[in-house]
């Protein structure tokens, strides 16, 4: 899946109405058929108060990494719940080009799933005043069960001045993905901090396999699972770091903490462990190096597993490290990469779309996100003895783990965004010094910050 990077994620990433809502997950059903039962996979909401959840209701989301299974049976148990709404789907591949004029002319559907490549640039819409504004509403608005939202959540939402547009559905933790079974049949032991991470690449190296590869056409994968994770490791796992370089703080790219995760990488890379064709391969090709064992290590998302599923040979076992810089007895960093769902300033029914936000964010739609798409919804759910992949219930017990750190999500303007990426680049090719790296970058934000 590229990934979009206005998060990131990602992870990148709520509402009115407060007491009409909280609980009821829209309840009045406009005297439609009642099952009498709740659904399989939710509660049913207070039938006796809150707005009546009828008429049309447009949703946009992109097929990509995650498919389109589990939208498709949310929305199908939405209008099983519900069916006075007449479901709009628009969705494909490249969906989110295909509905940027519509966005443009204000015209948007009443619900999207920010997501995949060309998706709506979060800082921009609600500079653009395209979002809703889900403040007051995510305060105490509850799902389909009757729990809190807001506690029920992995990750909370980005919080831009004081105010809340996007709630993050998506915990797809960026990470260092490798093979479990060519470990074990290699006996090289899985890295745990930096120094362990150096010392099994030297062995992969003399085995002939490249040790690390990344999307080089799409460098948030080597951002989001390498790079910004050291840089917090290397702030004393103080994620702040990332926030004032989201806020373009003056110097913040000068600190003690990028430069040493700028050598980290120059490390990897001097030491020839970073694929130097990895520069000119796009997210697919990488992963595709990686599964045919052509390279151990690649920085990726834990949807990976799912994307790869049909080029994956018998016998791979997916594992995830969430971060690699450490020192030893360091904690792990984990970066989420947070696809949001928002609700369209100028939603034409924007009561069926809080009401479809309440449905999909409980823990039994949890577990069916895990089943469908072997990734993690941003809820909290125990997906032990579940269908989830064995990657997705390895990973979920990172994230309970009192030697995690879960890293903020934050997005960049754009034209610093597009400064880190080109510089990251040439630094892994060789092109140019952290020192450049950090006067290139440190330039943009300043730049970018004058026109704020």
């Amino acid at each position: 899946m590229k990934i979009k990077k206005s998060f990131l994620v990602g992870f990148a990433s709520l509402l009115i109405m407060s007491t009409a809502l909280a609980g009821c997950g829209g309840s009045k059903n406009n005297g439609a058929t009642e099952t009498g039962k709740p659904s399989e996979t939710a509660a049913s909401p207070d039938s006796d108060s809150g707005p009546n959840i009828a008429g049309d209701f447009e949703v946009q989301y992109c097929v990509g990494g995650y498919g389109d299974a589990w939208q498709k049976s949310i929305i199908a148990q939405f209008k099983e719940k519900y069916p006075d709404v007449n479901i709009k789907e628009s969705a494909g591949p490249k969906i989110n080009d295909q509905m940027k004029p519509r966005w443009i002319q204000g015209d948007p559907p009443d619900l999207v799933f920010i997501d995949c490549a060309g998706g709506l640039d979060v800082l921009q819409a609600i500079k653009d005043n395209q979002l809703m504004d889900l403040t007051e509403w995510f305060s105490t608005a509850t799902n389909a069960d009757g729990e809190s939202i807001k506690a029920s959540l992995i990750a909370q939402p980005q919080v831009y001045d004081g105010k809340i547009y996007s709630i993050p559905y998506v915990f797809g933790s960026w990470g260092t993905f490798y093979d479990q079974a060519l470990f074990k049949q290699n006996n090289w032991e899985v890295p745990t901090d930096f120094e362990s991470f150096l010392a099994v690449s030297e062995k992969i190296k003399a085995s002939g396999i490249s040790p690390y590869i990344h999307a080089g056409a799409y460098p948030g994968y080597l951002e989001g699972g390498l790079l910004f994770p050291a840089i917090v490791s290397n702030n004393g796992n103080d994620p702040s770091i990332l926030q004032d370089m989201a806020a373009m703080k003056p110097d913040v790219f000068k600190s003690e903490a990028v430069m040493k995760a700028l050598q980290q990488v120059v490390i990897m890379r001097d030491r020839g462990f970073i694929d130097k064709a990895a520069i000119a391969l796009n997210h697919t090709d990488s992963q595709i190096q990686f599964v045919q064992h052509k390279a151990a290590f690649v920085p990726n998302g834990l949807w990976v597993e799912n994307e790869m599923k049909n080029d994956t040979p018998a016998g791979f076992e997916f594992g995830m490290i969430p971060s690699i810089t450490q020192q030893p007895g360091g904690k792990y960093v984990a970066n989420p990469y947070s696809s949001p769902v928002a609700i369209a300033q100028k939603a034409k029914n924007p009561e069926a779309a809080k009401a479809f936000i309440q449905f999909m964010y409980t823990k039994k739609s949890a577990v069916e996100w895990a089943e469908l798409t072997g990734a993690i919804l941003n809820v909290k759910a125990d997906l032990d003895g579940t269908k989830a992949s064995s990657l997705s219930v390895s990973a979920s017990k990172y994230y309970s783990s009192p030697d995690l750190v879960v890293l903020p999500a934050v997005s960049f303007n754009a034209d610093l965004q597009k400064e880190i990426d080109n510089a990251t680049l040439a630094l892994t090719d060789n092109k140019i010094t952290p020192e450049q790296w950090v006067d290139r970058v440190e330039k943009a934000s300043v730049k970018a910050s004058s026109k704020k």
